[in-house]
């Protein structure tokens, strides 16, 4: 069987995703990949059962029926979690004891998306050779004497408590010497899978916490709200003078941080703060931090004026995920708030990295704002743009030229990134160097060249 990349035809970076109704997030394509993820375990294990839980999307109900039906048509249980945040879903595949745990969302898409991943036993994602095994079985399509008939097809039953469980499983990361009373935190849900759970943890260790983002009603999910608007949770902090504020996305496996001075922290302030903690503490295995390409330069002279080191890998937090467990890390994410702690969960939570947070501040005595004076970010500049395809930089030769021009003028004074989306079709630049205003021109100009030379490209193909 093949395993290269290239052969991939639904699974990405981070799952399967799409507009819903669209290929191929389309309900007979789900059903299908239900009997493809049933035959797979069913192959494996004796009696497996698979959680499946999603974020509010109004499109999560049809798509959490259509791969239901597939798994139990193959004589597979499926236990529905209802909306749980990704991190959630995660643990209880392995509080549960199933056999693998699938999550119906888009992250911090719009609510027209959802996308599908999945996650083992362990409560990590599936490697990329099972992706790619089931992939083709989907494809393959299912012989009919696979299906199972009278009672031996699969059974579905709703947990209850899911939430809950994964409300106590995230007070237990929580020191017990320490207390919330007295803080007052904004949270921004997002209208998205933490909007209950979120509010009950926090005000259950104590916290007086105020609330946005709590009403989905199916469409509204990161609309103008979480963590890629972090400018009305600025807004509240101030308004209610909050000791600081957090904003999720739509499944809470990202956070992005407004302190108490309404300024705001993303992923690498946050992981420079918890990582110099826990290199004090010696929590910090091998005195390092797994990040991206994308984290600033920052960061990494933080942890090196400590002593400790930053590791970075290819963008996308399974990636991070992936290098951390190859070395036995214990801390590292995102630039953009994905945080994975993993002497706690085996994945990026929101709600997690929040508390974890936290916990420095009270036991420093210090405030966010006064915390991420460890680290003095450089000047960064990202830009995306839509594409209608992904087209080889070495087959644009016009912006390749302004690509190399950039990278001669930042030289070694900054770094220069430049990808297609994993998830989006999206071109995306990042641009690091002393002057901001020189990166925004600079990046302006390459996007719009880069879109130019593409139009022509598939114009000249189309001949």
């Amino acid at each position: 069987m093949s395993t290269k990349k290239q052969t991939r035809r639904l699974f990405g970076t981070d799952g399967i995703r799409g507009k819903a109704n669209e290929y191929p997030m389309l309900p007979d394509l789900m059903l299908r990949l239900g009997q493809a993820l049933g035959l797979y375990f069913k192959k494996n294990y004796s009696k497996p059962r698979i959680a499946i839980g999603k974020d509010t999307r109004i499109s999560g109900y049809m798509l959490e029926q259509a791969l239901s039906s597939g798994i139990c048509s193959v004589g597979v249980d499926t236990l529905f979690l209802g909306p749980v945040p990704t991190p959630g879903i995660a643990y209880l595949t392995r509080g549960l004891r199933t056999n693998a745990g699938v999550v119906i969302s888009a992250s911090h898409n719009s609510f027209q998306d959802n996308g599908v991943k999945i996650f083992s036993a362990d409560g990590y994602k599936l490697p990329d050779h099972i992706e790619l095994e089931i992939e083709e079985m989907v494809f393959a399509g299912v012989d009919p004497s696979a299906l199972s008939l009278g009672d031996a097809v699969g059974r579905t039953r709703r947990v209850d408590d899911a939430l809950g469980q994964y409300a106590v499983f995230l007070k237990e990361q929580f020191p017990k010497e320490l207390s919330l009373d007295g803080l007052r935190i904004v949270l921004d849900c997002a209208n998205g899978a933490s909007y209950r759970v979120a509010p009950k943890v926090f005000k259950e260790l104590g916290a007086e916490v105020f609330l946005v983002g709590v009403e989905p009603n199916g469409s509204n999910i990161n609309d103008q709200c979480g963590a890629l608007y972090p400018q009305k949770l600025a807004e509240l902090v101030s308004l209610y003078k909050a000791n600081i504020g957090f904003a999720f996305d739509g499944d809470a496996d990202r956070l992005i941080v407004v302190d108490d001075k309404g300024e705001v922290l993303d992923g690498d302030e946050i992981m420079a703060i918890c990582g110099l903690s826990y290199l004090e503490r010696g929590l910090l295995k091998g005195n390092t931090v797994v990040a991206t390409l994308m984290s600033n330069m920052g960061l990494e002279l933080a942890l090196k004026k400590k002593g400790a080191s930053l590791l970075r890998t290819q963008v996308g937090d399974r990636y991070v995920v992936e290098q951390m467990r190859k070395g036995g890390y214990t801390l590292g994410g995102e630039q953009s708030g994905h945080l994975i702690f993993r002497d706690s969960s085996t994945t990026g939570d929101g709600i997690l990295a929040a508390l974890k947070l936290l916990a420095v501040m009270l036991e420093k005595g210090r405030s966010a704002s006064e915390l991420k004076l460890c680290m003095e970010k450089f000047p960064q500049v990202t830009q995306s743009v839509l594409v209608k395809e992904k087209v080889a930089l070495e087959d644009l030769p016009e912006a390749t030229k302004v690509l190399q021009s950039i990278e001669k003028k930042i030289g070694e004074k900054g770094r220069v990134l430049f990808r297609y989306s994993g998830t989006e079709n999206k071109a995306r630049l990042m641009l690091e160097g002393p002057h901001q205003d020189e990166l925004k021109k600079m990046a302006d100009h390459f996007i719009e060249v880069l879109a130019a030379s593409i139009t022509s490209y598939l114009k000249q193909k189309s001949k």
